[in-house]
C-alpha cells in the first residue's frame, strides 16, 4: 500500500474519531440538562419570567381569562393561600409548588405523611401557594389547569385529598398531560364525592384560572428561585440539606410545647 493511501486512511480514521467524540459530548450535555431539570424546578432567567408574564391571563388556546375568582376559604394576602389544618396551630408551613414540578413531587413523597399527621394533630397549619413555572419553562398549560382544578376541589373542601392525588399521579415533566381537563376530572374520581356537575363545570370553564395567574405572578415577585419553596414559621427550611421528616416533626413539636 502506498504511503499516500495509508495517510488517507489514517486521516479518515481521525475524522471519524473526532466525530464520535463530538457525538459523545453532545449526549453527555443532553443527559446533564435532563438531570439538572429534574433536580429542582427553577424559575431561571428573566426571559422565562417574561414568558410567564406574557402568558398570564391566557389558556392554552390563547383566550383571555375571566375575573379573579378566589376559591372558597382561601386566605392571606389577595386570598392566594389554600389552608390545611387548624387555625390555632402554633406552627405554619408555607409551601410554594407546581403540580408539574418533579422536585415538588419528591418533597410530597418524602414529607406528605409527616405533614398530614402534624396538621391532623392540630400542631401545624399548612398554606399552599400554586405556581406555573413548568408551563413557562417547558411550554403547555398543565400547571395552570391542574392548579385551577385543585382550586375547584378547594371550593368543596376536597383540596388536601385531590392535592395528593395529583402528585401521586404526576406525569413526566415533559408530558403536559394535566393540560387535559378530562384527565384532571378522571383523577378527581379517586377522591370520594369530588366529581359533581359543579366541579366539572369549574374545571372545564377554568373558573379559577385568573386566580392561578395571580398566584403565579406573586411567586415571580417573591424573590424565591424555584419550587418547592418551603417555609416553616418564616424560615426557608427545604434548602437545609440536613432536613428530614423526623427533623420537621421535631421542630414543629418543639414549637407546640412553648
Amino acid at each position: 500500500m502506498s504511503e499516500k493511501n495509508r495517510e488517507g486512511k489514517r486521516t479518515a480514521r481521525e475524522r471519524l474519531a473526532v466525530e464520535r467524540e463530538k457525538q459523545k459530548s453532545a449526549e453527555r450535555r443532553r443527559r446533564t440538562l435532563i438531570v439538572g431539570a429534574s433536580v429542582v424546578c427553577v424559575l431561571g432567567l428573566a426571559a422565562v419570567v417574561g414568558v410567564l408574564a406574557a402568558n398570564a391571563g391566557k389558556d392554552k388556546g390563547g383566550d383571555k381569562a375571566g375575573p379573579v375568582v378566589a376559591p372558597s376559604g382561601a386566605q392571606g394576602k389577595d386570598a392566594l393561600a389554600l389552608p390545611v389544618g387548624k387555625e390555632k396551630a402554633k406552627s405554619k408551613l408555607i409551601v410554594w409548588e407546581d403540580f408539574r414540578c418533579p422536585a415538588c413531587r419528591g418533597f410530597e413523597n418524602a414529607y406528605r405523611s409527616t405533614i398530614h399527621k402534624l396538621t391532623d394533630a392540630g400542631k401545624l397549619k399548612a398554606e399552599y401557594h400554586l405556581a406555573t413555572i413548568i408551563d413557562g419553562n417547558m411550554g403547555g398549560s398543565g400547571s395552570r389547569k391542574a392548579a385551577n382544578a385543585a382550586a375547584c376541589a378547594q371550593d368543596v373542601g376536597k383540596f388536601p385529598a385531590y392535592h395528593d392525588v395529583l402528585y401521586e399521579n404526576q406525569p413526566p415533566e415533559t408530558d403536559d398531560a394535566y393540560a387535559d381537563n378530562a384527565k384532571l376530572i378522571e383523577l378527581a374520581g379517586k377522591v370520594d364525592g369530588l366529581v359533581t356537575p359543579a366541579f366539572r363545570t369549574c374545571v372545564e370553564d377554568g373558573t379559577h384560572d385568573s386566580w392561578v395567574d395571580k398566584s403565579s405572578q406573586a411567586f415571580q415577585k417573591s424573590g424565591f428561585t424555584g419550587t418547592p419553596t418551603v417555609l416553616l414559621n418564616g424560615t426557608n427550611i427545604y434548602q437545609d440539606q440536613a432536613l428530614t421528616p423526623a427533623k420537621l416533626k421535631q421542630m414543629v413539636e418543639k414549637a407546640d410545647k412553648r
